[in-house]
């Protein structure tokens, strides 16, 4: 006879109880036990959330080393199904060997489950046929459950979903998060009903008013923004530390479209425009993406967003000035160039134009697709193609929480016909797809590994760069802990080309995340070992490091609307010395778009209390020792990173804290 101890881990969170009956077969590679019922003394408690029960299997012989357990859930006659969280189930043989299954996943039927040992194997060396079998009947489940979906043609692919419903459980929110979620979401605009601005479509007459839309939601940075916005040395610090870090780069030459000349611009030294350009001190922002874009249509006015340029200098105290704004591409005498010589109203509303440019780039570029849809691409392809036995599914599963659901509320929320962005936003409507376009044309590889990335935009000297320093170590200590778990995997490159699950994981992102352009750079293939841990580090990195840069500090700056109008109202100057506070308040979204835009932002900053921190994995997928002690490893830099960030950030007038670790969610979960 051969018994084996069976102890079931039932997950310790909300709903995760089940009452009905379990059943349990355990199949190993010399046979199979019967499917038994697994009953204990403690009645029906041996399954409730938290619960960890033991039971007994007993085998006439000994069934060998264990490859799979089957589990299956009965309700009773008279008692309804209900679901199940089992985490995971651990067998003990008489021989004294151990096996862990990974479960982390709910069981909402009483269809037989298939989950394997949790040793990581690759396709090419899972030699059992009953290991093979259901590892294709794995992925012939998932690849029904997780459909690839055309939102709108030139954007990355986003999964099949009528709603959020209709999502495999196991890809949910949890109800901590749901309810969160929906709380925040549906109180910032009851607040507003209630003060009666949702729905007021007038201009501001008085900027101090704008502060009262959110009296009692703010942060310190925000009041902070407040009171500086107005000030250049402001202006020029959120091109570097703000919410879009991503598009300013040093300018070795002025474009030819940019017409600044020495005489016109004061720099801050003793060179010319010429000289400072020459020593690397001359940057350039540039929102040649937004030329031409059709805009929304706001309270029955028609709205207004450039595509400017914007001169800055490094200055030898260390700070970041503008010196110069062309507020559309193509010089003429009706587009001056203008400068902060010029009269207080001018120079202002220059820069409030930039900053609403600045705010949709951001918003539907940097933020939208290069985080959370590619995001969305990589889990999707995961989940169709790697299954939960491979070590890629257990290194990256943990980076997708929460996205496919959050995408899916933002695509039904913020940028659907009747979302918020796309009503109130300056390139809403067909705007907004035709930025996402060329964003997606113009994206590279490079760009979304941040050591490329700062090195082709001439960034690696700037002073005070915060994302590019904090950035740079995340992306070194993610490498590390990628090359160390996939080098204990992958010993040589032909072990990496005949991973056929691996290459179609990266394929199914080329085409369905990349749509196939060959110019990005993104790989089709993996041919080696390096090429395979730089991929997966910048999957890591974008959908955890590279999502919190751009993303929570939306409120921060924007909760102050003058810093960052997600619209506006007139067209710009074409001739200066005519700007007054009235053209500047004229300017400004209405009233009801301000606060649709804040709430919205509101909600997109707030972290809920079921946030995980990068490098924290509360569900064990892997088992063996070596990944396990990588992973212990891995956090002990994390947190090396995040003392010396809280250090320097005590020293620091406006503190950079979005990269400390503690504060990087795994995934993209807002």
């Amino acid at each position: 006879m051969a018994e084996y101890k069976v102890t079931v881990f039932t997950a310790d969170r909300i709903s995760a109880t089940t009452l009905n009956n379990i059943f349990i077969k355990l199949v190993g590679t010399d046979g199979e036990s019967e499917r038994k019922q697994l009953i204990s003394l403690r009645g029906a408690s041996a399954f409730i959330r938290g619960a960890v029960s033991t039971f007994a299997v007993v085998c006439p012989t000994s069934i060998g080393k264990l490859v799979l357990i089957e589990l299956d859930k009965q309700s009773f006659l008279f008692f309804p199904e209900d679901s199940w969280f089992p985490s995971k189930v651990v067998v003990k043989s008489s021989e004294g060997q151990t096996f862990t299954f990974p479960i982390y996943r709910w069981i909402s039927d009483s269809v037989v489950q298939h989950f394997r040992e949790g040793t990581a194997l690759r396709g090419f060396e899972d030699s059992h046929r009953l290991g093979q079998n259901s590892r294709e009947q794995e992925l012939k489940k998932r690849q029904e459950d997780y459909r690839w979906n055309v939102y709108a043609e030139g954007v990355p692919h986003c999964i099949k979903a009528d709603d959020p419903q209709s999502l495999p459980c196991e890809v949910r929110f949890s109800f901590t998060k749901e309810t969160e979620f929906l709380f925040t979401s549906s109180t910032g605009l009851t607040e507003l009903k209630l003060k009666g601005l949702a729905d007021r479509k007038e201009k501001w007459t008085n900027i101090d008013h704008i502060g009262r839309v959110f009296c009692c939601k703010h942060t310190d940075l925000s009041e902070y923004v407040k009171q500086q916005w107005k000030k250049n040395e402001f202006f020029g610090y959120q091109f570097l530390n703000g919410v879009n870090p991503m598009l300013i780069k040093r300018c070795d030459a002025l474009p030819s479209n940019f017409p600044v000349t020495n005489d016109m611009v004061r720099t801050h030294g003793q060179g010319s425009l010429t000289d400072e350009i020459k020593k690397g001190n001359i940057f350039l922002c540039d929102y040649k993406i937004l030329e031409g874009v059709e805009t929304n249509t706001i309270n029955g006015k028609k709205q207004y967003l450039m595509a400017p340029l914007v001169l800055l200098q490094s200055t030898p105290d260390d700070g970041l000035l503008p010196l110069a704004i062309q507020l559309r591409q193509e010089p003429a005498e009706n587009n001056p160039i203008f400068l902060p010589s010029d009269s207080e109203y001018d120079w202002l509303l220059a820069k409030i134009f930039v900053r609403s440019a600045e705010f949709n780039v951001h918003q539907l570029d940097v933020h939208l697709l290069r985080t959370h849809l590619l995001a969305e691409a990589f889990a999707v392809s995961l989940l169709r193609n790697v299954p939960m036995v491979h070590p890629l599914y257990k290194l990256l599963i943990p980076h997708t929480r929460y996205t496919l659901q959050i995408n899916f509320l933002a695509r039904k929320r913020l940028i659907s016909e009747e979302g918020s962005f796309t009503q109130f936003a300056a390139s809403g409507g067909a705007g907004m797809i035709t930025i996402m376009r060329r964003s997606l044309s113009s994206l590279t590889y490079s760009s979304l590994c941040i050591p490329e990335d700062i090195a082709k935009r001439g960034l690696e000297a700037i002073p005070n760069f915060y994302y590019r320093e904090d950035g740079l170590k995340l992306w070194d200590i993610i490498h590390g802990f990628v090359h160390g778990v996939l080098g204990y995997y992958y010993k040589t490159d032909a072990e990496v080309q005949q991973d056929s699950e691996l290459q179609k994981w990266l394929s199914d992102i080329f085409e369905h995340g990349f749509l196939s352009q060959t110019g990005t750079g993104v790989p089709q293939r993996f041919t080696t070992v390096d090429e395979l841990i730089k991929f997966v580090t910048m999957v890591v990195f974008t959908g955890s490091v590279q999502h919190a840069a751009v993303n929570s500090g939306q409120y921060d700056y924007g909760g102050w609307m003058p810093n960052t109008p997600l619209t506006l109202q007139l067209p710009p100057p074409t001739k200066k010395g005519e700007a007054t506070e009235a053209t500047m308040l004229n300017t400004l979204p209405d009233v009801n778009a301000t606060v649709q835009g804040m709430a919205t932002l509101w909600l997109l900053s707030q972290k809920s209390t079921d946030f995980v921190p990068l490098g924290h994995y509360p569900e064990d997928h892997f088992t063996e020792d070596t990944p396990r002690r990588m992973i212990q490893d891995f956090q002990r830099q994390l947190e090396v990173l995040s003392g010396a960030i809280k250090d320097r950030n005590k020293h620091l007038k406006v503190p950079y804290t979005y990269l400390d670790p503690v504060e990087v969610e795994n995934s993209v979960a807002i």
